[in-house]
């Protein structure tokens, strides 16, 4: 699961980056790179050298499409060159065709919403997740962009109701394996939905009902920093690096400093007591 952002104020920015983490997974389809060229390279003040490369080898794939001769690796390279050149209407309708000939190869499908999204096509958008979903109920990717088109649509009522009752279903005995991203994914809702009360509770119970994953209490920490209290932020990331596999996973530390606190190499928190610098380390706040 459709990772979390760092703090924003955007309604729904962690979840929105989420699925752009979830884009990048695309790589090996040779889609993300060209996406995320794309966005850099929007609002240049003109076509650069390489671009002009760029454009003249998608006239060439173009014609092999329209022609039937392109291979498969030939199309996903002309949707990543339409991507990265900006042409999202070019790059929806290749990725129409291949998402129907590819019925078994969810992400172009998701990829395909994902750019409906993009050109504010919500209704085509949340289409296209439906069919992911008709075919995979449970599939948390398409459930995590189904309930990011619900809430900018005004509907978070719906995707609430929707992910409760996923949820439950999912911790009927025995629990699936998505129980634990449904939870992530509801209590993130409610935390968009000014129900902190409720999400922290949520956040809790995951953290009991898991206790090796250090997921919940990354949330529960974002969750404290959001509302302004660093300390029980340090303490719920402290006690998610006593979680992880490796100690020292830098990741950890980077999701310290994207927040502005303090290093978790100091942090060591055995129990619910609020963390303190190590006696003579070189901890520095982060800015």
């Amino acid at each position: 699961m459709a990772p979390r952002t760092p703090p924003g104020s955007g309604t729904g920015s962690r979840l929105s980056l989420r699925l752009g983490l979830l884009i990048a997974t695309l790589a090996g389809l040779c889609l993300a790179g060209g996406w995320w060229l794309g966005q850099r390279s929007a609002g240049a003040g003109g076509p650069l050298p390489n671009q002009i490369a760029l454009q003249r080898q998608a006239q060439q794939l173009q014609r092999s499409v329209d022609q039937g001769r392109a291979s498969e690796a030939e199309k996903e390279r002309l949707l990543q060159l339409l991507l990265a050149l900006e042409q999202k209407a070019e790059a929806t309708k290749l990725l129409e065709r291949l998402a129907d000939q590819n019925p078994e190869r969810w992400p172009l499908r998701l990829l395909l919403a994902e750019l409906r999204r993009d050109q504010n096509d919500r209704t085509g958008a949340e289409r296209e997740v439906r069919q992911i979903l008709n075919l995979s109920p449970d599939r948390i990717e398409a459930l995590q962009l189904r309930t990011l088109l619900q809430m900018e649509q005004g509907r978070s009522g719906e995707a609430q109701a929707q992910l409760q009752a996923a949820f439950l279903r999912a911790n009927t005995a025995p629990p699936s394996a998505n129980a634990l991203p449904l939870g992530l994914l509801l209590a993130d809702l409610l935390q968009r939905q000014k129900q902190a009360g409720p999400a922290e509770a949520l956040y809790l119970k995951l953290a009991i009902d898991h206790p090796r994953d250090p997921r919940p209490l990354l949330a529960l920490a974002l969750l404290k920093q959001e509302a302004g209290d660093t300390k029980a932020a340090q303490t719920a990331l402290a006690k998610a690096r006593e979680r992880s596999p490796d100690k020292d996973d830098p990741r950890l530390d980077q999701v310290a400093t994207d927040w502005g606190l303090a290093p978790l190499r100091v942090l060591r928190v055995p129990s619910a007591v609020s963390p303190k610098p190590v006696a003579g380390s070189s901890a520095v706040p982060v800015p």
